[in-house]
């Protein structure tokens, strides 16, 4: 019952956090626009969302190692009060250093709430792994619905300063989410758990089912991010509205998150294998929708397929990556894949900003096509990597 409790807990507090998450993708590119001396560096809050991730993440796991889940997790949603306090300071004040230091607090939030699906695949049986990290990112569906919804209605708050109630709004929904937080029920870990043990960290990169589940975490959520930040500032500039903009970022996020609720049962039923495979398929086929026009119906499709390309891609790496590490490897096997996606990810929401600058929606899409053919043809090479060895691929 206590692990239900907590898979519901860590459910809502996903829906949280990416609710206070549709802030900054929504106005971030918006904002930094509006106050960058560049407008090459408009993405820059953003992506130091994604830097700012990267750099703790390795650090936040082995605390986590040794203070436990609800700490780090507390500690994360803490992070998330302080940016919105910062941000929405940074735009009463028309500080664009300021509100790059706002975004970068965001980042140690992010940091930790990565590690909800990881705290649910660690507390479920191995058959019950790929259900558990399905439920707890299905809470992100009900922020497809609240997240932009929130987004537009405070834009206005502190009018005629657009935005900064926004950003008000990620403090109340960080502090709801401290609150439901404390009465999350995980043991602390064991001394053997607490980052020191087990193979060294290269025996368990070099695993395939290691590098096709990192893999798969690393190129699909980079190309998600590179396509997703570029996405509101290339549909204003192809004619649509802010409220578009918002629209076309819902469909995303209930792309992202509306198939978790049979990714787990499809896992179990077919492997993690071809969900994999689909789920690059899928990345492809929504870049492919892009480059055939800008349509706000094509913004919509495009972007709700790149959610569901990522939901198979991130949920199928998850499981298959809670197969390659023991108990006692845990921190260093989950930080190692958190570093390098994040670390990734940081470049991608980086460089969206300029590609779409110098090269337009159409240059953007065509630059995420090789990032696409590496997923793909990572997971093929796993799949015949067993093949040939006569292992099996396994379901959970």
């Amino acid at each position: 019952m206590d692990k239900r409790r907590n898979i519901v807990l860590l459910a809502i507090c996903q829906a949280l956090y990416l609710a206070s998450m549709s802030v900054n993708v929504s106005w971030s590119g918006m904002v930094g626009y509006s106050l960058a001396p560049t407008p090459l560096l408009a993405t820059l809050p953003y992506a130091l969302i994604t830097v700012a991730t990267a750099t703790v993440t390795i650090p936040i796991s082995f605390l986590m190692a040794r203070i436990g889940r609800r700490g780090g997790f507390m500690l994360g949603a803490a992070a998330g009060l302080t940016s919105g306090l910062v941000c929405a300071y940074a735009i009463l004040q028309a500080n664009f250093v300021i509100f790059c230091l706002g975004n970068a607090c965001y980042g140690v939030y992010q940091a930790c709430a990565q590690y909800y699906r990881f705290a649910a695949a660690d507390a479920a049986r191995p058959e019950k792994r790929a259900q558990a990290v399905s439920w707890v990112l299905a809470g992100g569906l009900v922020s497809a619905f609240i997240g932009p919804t929130i987004a537009s209605v405070t834009r206005d708050y502190f009018a005629p300063v657009e935005f900064a109630g926004s950003y008000i709004a990620v403090v109340g929904l960080s502090i709801t989410s401290m609150a439901l937080l404390a009465f999350l029920d995980i043991p602390l870990p064991a001394k053997r758990e607490a980052g020191k043990g087990g193979r060294p960290l290269w025996e368990i990169v070099r695993q395939p089912a290691f590098i096709t589940a990192v893999t798969n975490s690393v190129a699909g959520y980079a190309v998600m991010a590179f396509l997703m930040t570029a996405s509101p500032l290339a549909a204003i500039a192809c004619g649509h509205s802010k409220d578009d903009a918002t629209d076309i970022l819902r469909f995303h996020v209930v792309g992202m998150f509306a198939p978790a609720f049979f990714t787990g049962p499809l896992i179990a039923r077919f492997g993690v294998g071809p969900i994999l495979s689909l789920g690059g398929v899928l990345l492809i086929a929504s870049v492919l929708t892009a480059l055939g026009g800008t349509s706000l119906l094509h913004f919509k499709i495009s972007l709700m397929l790149l959610g569901v390309g990522w939901n198979f891609c991130y949920i199928g790496g998850t499981t298959l990556l809670a197969t390659t590490y023991r108990p006692e490897e845990r921190a260093k096997a989950q930080a190692t894949n958190e570093f390098m996606t994040f670390g990734t990810v940081a470049v991608a929401a980086l460089s969206s900003g300029g590609f779409l600058n110098y090269f337009g929606w159409e240059g953007v899409n065509w630059a995420a096509l090789p990032l696409l053919c590496l997923v793909v043809g990572a997971t093929l090479w796993y799949a015949l990597s067993n093949f040939r060895s006569g292992r099996a691929i396994p379901v959970q």
